[in-house]
């Protein structure tokens, strides 16, 4: 996973896949799903970012027990 801001454009992506995608659903507006044609998710486009969420909330994260176990 990769995450990148624009800051001229106020926008996060998350790269959650190196595979192409085909396809945008918007799921909110200036909320995006990047998709391919087996409808995995590509990334997520988060557009007027500092207004919906807290960007400092990107530089740190935590794991739930139950992620590290399934990796």
């Amino acid at each position: 996973m990769k995450i990148e801001y624009d800051k001229e454009a106020d926008a996060i992506y998350i790269k959650l896949s190196s595979r192409k995608p085909t396809g945008v659903v918007e799921i909110k507006e200036g909320v995006n799903l990047d998709v391919n044609d087996l409808d995995e998710i590509i990334g997520i486009e988060i557009l007027d970012a500092s207004s919906k969420i807290k960007l400092k909330s990107f530089a740190s994260y935590e794991l739930s027990k139950e992620l590290v176990k399934a990796i």
